[in-house]
């Protein structure tokens, strides 16, 4: 009796991994510095506040991983120190451009590093990135374009805006950065020395920089010490999630965070248009695309499947 010839099928199927749900839960979080560190700025200089906040961190999370700190490797000490020097770039530059532009630009410049990633993946490393993440960069672009509003078309690159491009730039180098030593070095002993470090070259900062210490505020404390612990449970989270969760695929879950800075804005009085609506619809929409994998159900899928070298697992 002749078979029927196989037919290829062809299904789509969505997953999010723990990892992914974690990343999703700390862009919530960042999502809602923006509005304190603008708002904090009106006391405090960008550099001091940069390495207090960061001083507060590597304390917290010193505390808590205390006895793991004696089996420091080299490696450990390497890839802490070079993760560190983006931490302060990225969050030092994009402080400094947030006392002369407002959130709203500073959001939408800073997450420029959606792109930047495999871009700077593809340039630097050689590593080109699967189909679906692409398109979902291209959503995640445009929708990041939109949410920013109409003032964000027509950037005229003022030093505050061109300060907050070289930040994104430093920020998805320590995506990639946390990608390539994830799984070689201990979460809580790396992540201690990039907070140290941060701190350490923030602070070193204020003298090149010119820039006056402040005088004492409840405001600078506070948002020192809860922004400090904010960060430390989004730099351990990174550390860990993106052991197994690819670099783009990360970015493209960081690029929820204008969604959430847009929301705490809404809260917080200020009003998002109809427009800004749709672009962080078309955000969520790209996390969602970026996370579909085609599967073809022949017996020529496991030839198909085979690992092609300089590409990102999807």
């Amino acid at each position: 009796m002749n078979q029927a010839p196989s037919q290829s099928k062809t299904t789509v199927s969505f997953r999010l991994s723990k990892a992914e749900l974690v990343l999703v839960f700390i862009t919530m979080l960042w999502g809602g510095t923006f509005l304190i560190v603008h708002n904090v700025m009106s006391v405090s200089g960008p550099m001091f506040f940069v390495g207090l906040r960061f001083a507060a961190a590597a304390v917290f999370v010193g505390l808590v991983s205390a006895r793991a700190l004696a089996g420091l490797t080299m490696l450990e000490l390497k890839a802490g120190v070079l993760i560190g020097i983006t931490i302060m770039l990225g969050y030092g530059l994009q402080t400094m451009g947030l006392q002369t532009i407002n959130s709203s630009q500073s959001a939408f410049i800073t997450a420029l590093y959606v792109p930047f990633v495999p871009l700077l993946q593809w340039l630097v490393l050689g590593r080109r990135p699967g189909l679906m993440p692409s398109i979902g960069i291209c959503l995640a672009f445009v929708g990041l374009m939109l949410l920013a509003g109409p003032s964000s078309a027509g950037l005229h690159f003022s030093e505050g805006e061109l300060l907050t491009l070289v930040s994104a730039v430093a920020i998805a180098a320590e995506i990639i950065l946390i990608s390539r030593y994830a799984g070689q070095v201990d979460v809580r002993r790396v992540t201690v020395v990039q907070l140290a470090t941060a701190s350490l070259l923030s602070f070193a900062m204020i003298l090149p920089t010119r820039e006056s210490l402040p005088d004492f505020s409840w405001l600078l404390l506070a948002s020192a010490l809860g922004l400090g612990l904010m960060s430390a449970i989004i730099q351990v989270a990174m550390n860990w999630a993106q052991k197994s969760v690819s670099p783009t695929r990360a970015t493209l879950i960081y690029a929820g965070e204008p969604v959430w800075a847009g929301v705490v804005g809404r809260l917080a009085g200020e009003r998002l248009p109809g427009m800004a609506l749709f672009g962080g619809l078309l955000i969520v929409i790209a996390v969602v695309v970026s996370e579909l994998k085609i599967r073809r159900s022949d017996h020529s899928q496991q030839a198909n499947n085979a690992p092609v070298d300089g590409e990102t697992s999807q």
